[in-house]
C-alpha cells in the first residue's frame, strides 16, 4: 500500500514519461493484461491511456489492470491511469 508522499512522488515521475498502452473497444483482454505485466517488471511506472470508445472508465480499467498485475494505482487523472508495481530483477525507482 503507498502512502501519499509515494503516490505523489511516482504522480511527479509519471509526468515524464509517456502513455505506453490504449485500452480500446476490446476492453481488456489476456493480452493487454500480459503487456502490462512486462512493461511493470522491466519499467515498474507506467502510464495508459483508455479510449473514449472503451466501455469502462479508466477509474474501472485501472482497477481490474492492478488486481490482474498486482500493481497499485497511482494515480487516474481523466483518460489516462499511472500503475506502480515494484520490480523483482530490475529494481529502478526508490520509495
Amino acid at each position: 500500500m503507498l502512502t501519499s508522499k509515494q503516490r505523489a512522488y511516482l504522480r511527479g515521475l509519471a509526468n515524464n514519461i509517456d502513455t505506453i498502452f490504449q485500452v480500446g473497444k476490446s476492453d481488456i483482454k489476456d493480452t493487454l493484461i500480459k503487456q502490462t505485466d512486462d512493461a511493470l517488471e522491466a519499467r515498474e511506472l507506467i502510464k495508459i491511456r483508455v479510449l473514449e470508445t472503451s466501455g469502462m472508465t479508466a477509474r474501472e480499467a485501472a482497477e481490474e489492470l492492478a488486481a490482474a498485475t498486482g500493481a497499485e494505482v497511482v494515480a487516474v487523472i481523466g483518460s489516462r491511469m499511472i500503475l506502480y508495481r515494484e520490480s523483482v530483477k530490475h529494481k529502478k525507482i526508490v520509495l
